[in-house]
């Protein structure tokens, strides 16, 4: 079974706009413990190059898009999130490049994990 997938994501929408929200359970499999985004990078940037042992994530497209190549050390796929209704869940262990940013992307990332740098993995560990 693959360490990843896309969830849809639900929107409300009404006259004053629309919006959605992350919930354990719901739509996030995890207690949301950090949030980051990331922005200004272009189409050569590349982001993540790494696995974390403990963190799990849950990444969504707030504006423009990006490419995410993934790899769990059995399957490994390529998702372009383009919307904001769509979010790709990272497992634990789960190589992730984040690549072909679009002018003025936005990535919003939830993590079940505040930041430790010990955590981080390189690729040839996690072949092994």
């Amino acid at each position: 079974m693959k360490k990843y997938r896309i969830i849809n994501l639900d929107k409300h929408e009404d006259s004053r706009g629309k919006l959605i929200a992350f919930e354990k359970g719901v739509n996030c499999p995890f207690e949301i413990k950090r949030a980051f985004f990331m922005y200004d990078g272009d189409i050569n940037s590349v982001r993540g190059a790494h696995a974390n042992k403990k963190s799990q994530f849950l990444l969504i497209a707030i504006k423009g898009s990006c490419q995410i190549n993934v790899n769990d050390g059995i399957n490994s796929d390529s998702f372009v999130l383009d919307s904001s209704e769509k979010a790709l869940y990272l497992d634990r262990m789960v190589w992730k490049e984040m690549v072909n940013f679009s002018e003025n992307a936005i990535i919003l990332v939830l993590s079940s994990e505040k930041y430790d740098a010990s955590e981080y993995v390189a690729r040839m560990e996690i072949s092994s």
